[in-house]
């Protein structure tokens, strides 16, 4: 992963505010979570956050208040090296061929999932504009590192590996991967997520030991794929994407006995005289690459007419800064690392161009060990296509692409499971996926949480009643703190503290984010 070079990350707690208006079931004040506004992140912090329950709106940082809130959500992820494809989904794939091909636009009957794929309630809560950051830059930038009692804490924590005065050190901290679990397990702790590659049992799939049995026209095929590929490939920030080709052409040759799966769908050769022409195009949105402040303008357009055609926002409700502090600020730092992904870690836009034009943008985070989704928006001439589901499968099929250059990236995260609101069930469809236990942040497969959630909206997914969050705060004074730029545990920030005790407001946010985030990240005390 990539190593922590840069700076920390520096957030500032906002608390459990009051009841916001809930997007899925209209309750003006039942929607409560936990917020902060992250004046930047690692990937890695973000990751471990979003292992704890955590998601970004823009720069805001919110945690349902899973046991209170009028609708958990529960976090997703999709198996993405696993993943198979459904008919519905493999009918949304035939119907994007179609169009490109022949350019074939027969509606047919909506009986996959909702159009609306991404919607998650930081589309229809305000919580991110009523709560953002009055600091000033200048307050954020740390100047020193408090020393004061780094001998006395490492005298009192001798059984503790990590040091409190040297932020170097719990940056470069931040790069290691807790690789301990290489075996399936019914419910893996959330910050191992690494790949599972055991051999599938009898009667579970092909031998991937074994040499592919080859036939001439699948090779005759595979070539005439091998010519396609060098010309339509999508691209990188403006780059072809080569290094993946070889990957893309393994996983779309036809396999004896083997069901289809998205890469022979979306890579498949066209006819010379297909009526279309569609390009995926992945761009960095922060900080904003030339190719995304190329496309600014484009892209906001198709965004305002997806709020106000499908969302039914009024024609001055999608504003650009609305767009912009929303689907377009990110409080991610670009990374790169040597095994990282060609195009770093960070927040992208994936734009889906139609002939020379945007007809709908994915936005996403890289990150470690996983592609975030985000949202997405798409020109509403197209709703036709299931844009909504196209976009995940191609985002499932990007997951495994960046896996071949990055081995631990390899989940698909589709943000929140809402089981409560039967329109966001559709997302437990993309199998296999695991929700994650709200109480000691292990993942389980969702097979064996939806029994629970038919109960009660509200489960605790770990059957184990002995297990605990094995992240959880166990030391309230090695908390990081900025306060008067400069860096220091809260151990001796606290002595210095004039005014009311805030120990109840930073003991809530250190248990949230967990040891290792809270001894990592700056929080910012005024």
């Amino acid at each position: 992963m990539a190593a922590g070079g840069g700076s920390p990350s520096i957030v500032e707690y906002f608390g459990g505010e009051d009841g916001y208006r809930c997007g899925y079931c209209r309750s003006d004040t039942g929607n409560l979570s936990h917020g902060m506004w992250a004046h930047s992140m690692t990937v890695q912090d973000y990751q471990d956050l979003i292992d704890r329950g955590w998601r970004r709106s823009g720069k805001y940082v919110y945690k349902p208040i899973m046991n209170q809130t009028c609708c958990p959500q529960y976090t997703i992820r999709c198996q993405a090296l696993h993943f198979q494809a459904s008919k519905s989904h493999k009918k949304v794939l035939k119907k994007m061929l179609k169009f490109i091909s022949k350019g074939d636009v027969s509606k047919v009957a909506n009986e996959e999932e909702p159009m609306d794929s991404h919607i998650e309630d930081v589309a229809t809560c305000d919580f991110p504009y009523r709560s953002e950051s009055q600091v000033s830059q200048s307050d954020l930038t740390p100047l020193a590192v408090d020393h004061t009692e780094r001998v006395e804490d490492e005298d009192k924590d001798s059984g503790e590996t990590k040091e409190e005065g040297n932020v170097q050190k719990v940056e470069s901290d931040s790069a290691q991967i807790c690789t301990d679990k290489d075996t399936a397990v019914p419910a893996e702790p959330s910050h191992s997520a690494k790949a599972v590659h055991a051999p599938p049992k009898p009667g579970k799939g092909a031998d991937l030991s074994k040499p592919l049995c080859r036939k001439a026209k699948d090779i005759r095929k595979e070539r005439k794929l091998q010519k396609l590929l060098q010309n339509q490939m999508g691209t990188v920030e403006g780059s072809q994407l080569q290094g993946d080709q070889a990957f893309l052409l393994q996983n779309s040759k036809s396999k004896t006995n083997q069901p289809k799966n998205i890469e022979d769908f979306v890579f498949v050769p066209l006819p010379d005289d297909a009526r279309h022409k569609l390009e995926v195009r992945v761009v960095r949105s922060s900080p904003p690459s030339s190719q995304f402040k190329a496309t600014f303008q484009e892209s906001y357009q198709v965004y305002k007419r997806y709020q106000m055609v499908i969302h039914k926002d009024p024609p001055d409700k999608p504003t650009i800064n609305q767009f912009t502090r929303f689907l377009c600020d990110s409080p991610l730092e670009a990374e790169h690392a040597p095994d990282g992904p060609e195009c770093g870690y960070g927040s992208f836009h994936q734009q889906y161009w139609l002939d020379g034009k945007i007809i709908a943008v994915g936005v996403i985070d890289i990150l470690p060990y996983c592609v975030s989704s985000v949202y997405l928006y798409y020109d509403p001439d197209f709703s036709f296509l299931s844009l909504g589901v196209y976009s995940a499968l191609r985002e499932i099929a990007f997951t495994r692409q960046l896996h071949e250059k990055a081995p631990d990236l390899s989940f698909y995260y589709m943000g929140f499971y809402i089981h409560s609101c039967p329109k966001m069930r559709y997302k437990g469809q993309y199998r296999p996926s695991d929700l994650l236990c709200p109480e000691t942040y292990v993942w389980t497969p969702i097979e064996q949480c939806l029994p629970l959630l038919e109960h009660s909206k509200y489960s605790r997914f770990n059957q184990d009643g002995k297990a605990v969050d094995e992240g959880r705060l166990k030391e309230l004074g090695r908390v990081r703190v900025l306060h008067k730029r400069t860096v220091m545990p809260y151990s001796v920030y606290k002595k210095r503290r004039k005014g009311p005790s805030d120990e109840a407001s930073v003991q809530q946010y250190a248990s949230l984010v967990g040891q290792t985030c809270s001894e990592r990240m700056l929080l910012f005390r005024s």
